[in-house]
C-alpha cells in the first residue's frame, strides 16, 4: 500500500465535505471511541464556516457489557460541548445466543436510522478506517473471497431503502486519527472486547500487527463499480422479466467468460431465490459449468433453477421450502426473501405459494410450460381465514410489493446502479439516489 493511498483525518473529512451534492444534516455515529470521536471532531471543524452543512449525532448503547451506559454518556457529554444535538439509543430486549455480532449491527443501523429520522438528518456517517478496511479484506479472504469483485468495506451504502450511510475514513488510519485527538486533547474509550480473542476480527488484527503494511495491496474501489456498471448495462440488454417470478435471460447475453454476466447471474440469483448473499463462488461456477456446455437444461443452486432453453436462459424460484406467513392487521413482512407483504385489509391473512397451473392464469403461452408452472407455483397467495384465494377489492387491500433480499437491507454504492436497474425492469419503485455527487472526481 503506497503512503499517498492513507489520508489524514482531516484531509479525507475535506474530500468528503466536498462531494456532497446538496445541502446536508450529517448524523454521526458516536460510541465514544477513538475512531468515530476523530470523525466527530474532524467534521466539527471542517463545517464550522460552511453553512451548507449542520452535525447531530447518535450513540448506541448495545447493552452487552458493563460499563457501556457510561460510555454513552461520555459521548453525550463531548457533543454538549461541541453544541452537537446528541440522542443515546439503547439496544433493548432479549439478545441472540448465537450471532450476535451480526444481530448487534442490524440493531446499530435500525436504531442510527430511527435517530436520523428524529433529528432531521439526510445522511449518517460511521468511522470505519483504513485499519477496519485491511481487517475486512484478510478476513474475507480468509474464506476464499478473491474475485475482482470484493473490496472489502464500501465507502456508502443505502440502508432499508431510506437512509444512506457513508465512511469518511476509509483512507485514514487510527494512528492518525488518535493523532488528532492527542493534539485536540480531546480523550477516546477502549472497548474490552477489541482485545477478546474469541472475536475474528480480533483474531486477524493480532496476526496484521506482525506484518507491513506497505505490503498490502489494496483493491480498487472504481474497479468494483466499473464491474457493477458494466452489469448494469448488460441488465438493460439482456434480462428481462418474462412473467410473474419468471426472469429471462436472452441467449445473446450468456457468457461464461464475461465477468458482467456472471457479476449479474450471482446477483439475479439471489433475488429471484429470496436470499440476502449472490451465489456463492462454489455455486456459481457448478451453474456457469452447465451453461458452457450450450447445453439444454436445468440446473438448482441458492433455491433458483436455472433451465436452459434455445431461446434463452430462465430463472425460477425453487418450488419447495416456502414456508407459508401470518400477518395480523396493519402488519408487515417479507415472504420468502421475496416479497413485502403489507396487511391493510380489516382481518388476519396468511400467504402461502401460489401452486397454480399456466393455464389458469392467462400468462403468455408463448413461453415454456414448465417454468411458467414453477414461476406461479412459487408465487404468492393471499389468504383470508378458512377462504380460498382471496381478489378483487380485498386482494387490493393487500400490498406485495418485490423484495431484492441482496440490495433492500443493505445496498452498496457499487450496487446502486445495478439495483435501480433491476427495480425498472421489476416495475418496482427506485431506489433513493445517495446525496453523494462525486466520489474522486466520478459521479455516482
Amino acid at each position: 500500500m503506497s503512503p499517498e493511498a492513507i489520508l489524514p483525518p482531516e484531509a479525507a473529512v475535506s474530500r468528503f465535505l466536498q462531494s456532497l451534492a446538496e445541502p446536508t444534516r450529517i448524523l454521526v455515529a458516536i460510541s465514544g471511541g477513538s475512531d468515530s470521536t476523530g470523525l466527530l471532531v474532524a467534521l466539527n471543524e471542517a463545517i464550522k464556516f460552511q453553512s451548507k452543512f449542520s452535525l447531530c449525532a447518535a450513540t448506541v448503547d448495545h447493552d452487552l457489557r458493563p460499563g457501556s451506559a457510561d460510555e454513552a454518556r461520555a459521548a453525550a457529554a463531548l457533543c454538549h460541548s461541541l453544541s452537537i444535538d446528541h440522542l443515546i439509543c439503547r439496544w433493548t430486549g432479549p439478545k441472540p445466543k448465537t450471532g450476535i455480532m451480526a444481530a448487534a449491527r442490524e440493531a446499530r443501523y435500525q436504531l442510527l436510522a430511527a435517530a436520523a429520522r428524529q433529528l432531521g438528518a439526510n445522511l449518517v456517517v460511521t468511522a470505519h478506517t483504513l485499519d477496519d478496511q485491511i481487517e475486512t479484506l484478510a478476513m474475507r479472504a480468509g474464506r476464499g473471497a478473491t474475485s475482482a469483485a470484493e473490496t472489502g468495506i464500501a465507502d456508502a451504502m443505502l440502508f432499508d431503502r431510506s437512509i444512506w450511510i457513508a465512511r469518511p475514513l476509509l483512507a485514514s488510519s487510527r494512528a492518525d486519527i488518535r493523532t488528532l485527538l492527542t493534539a485536540s486533547h480531546i480523550g477516546w474509550s477502549d472497548d474490552p472486547s477489541n482485545e477478546d480473542m474469541k472475536y475474528e476480527r480480533v483474531r486477524t488484527r493480532a496476526a496484521l500487527a506482525v506484518q507491513s503494511a506497505d505490503r498490502l495491496d489494496m483493491p480498487s474501489m472504481e474497479t468494483r463499480a466499473a464491474l457493477a456498471e458494466s452489469a448494469a448495462d448488460w441488465l438493460d440488454r439482456h434480462f428481462s422479466l418474462a412473467d410473474r417470478g419468471l426472469g429471462r435471460v436472452s441467449p445473446q447475453g450468456i457468457d461464461v467468460g464475461d465477468p458482467a454476466f456472471c457479476y449479474a447471474l450471482g446477483r439475479l440469483a439471489a433475488v429471484f431465490g429470496g436470499q440476502a448473499f449472490p451465489l456463492s463462488s462454489s455455486s456459481l461456477e457448478r451453474v456457469l459449468a452447465f451453461l458452457g456446455t450450450g447445453e439444454p437444461g436445468r440446473v438448482t443452486a441458492g433455491r433458483v433453477v436455472f433451465d436452459r432453453r434455445r431461446d434463452g436462459l430462465y430463472l425460477t424460484r425453487e418450488d419447495r421450502g416456502i414456508l407459508p406467513l401470518a400477518l395480523a392487521q396493519g402488519a408487515s413482512a417479507i415472504w420468502d426473501g421475496r416479497f413485502v407483504i403489507a396487511n391493510h385489509s380489516g382481518s388476519e391473512i396468511r400467504v402461502e405459494k401460489q401452486g397454480a397451473e399456466p393455464d389458469q392464469c392467462g400468462v403468455d403461452d408463448r413461453l415454456p410450460r414448465s417454468a411458467l408452472k414453477r414461476a406461479l407455483a412459487a408465487a404468492p397467495a393471499v389468504f383470508a381465514g378458512d377462504d380460498a384465494n382471496v381478489s378483487g377489492a380485498f386482494l387490493g387491500s393487500v400490498e406485495v410489493i418485490p423484495h431484492f433480499a441482496p440490495f433492500d437491507r443493505f445496498l452498496t454504492r457499487f450496487d446502486f446502479k445495478f439495483a435501480q436497474r433491476l427495480a425498472a425492469a421489476f416495475g418496482t419503485r427506485p431506489y433513493p439516489r445517495p446525496p453523494l455527487g462525486l466520489i474522486d472526481g466520478k459521479t455516482i
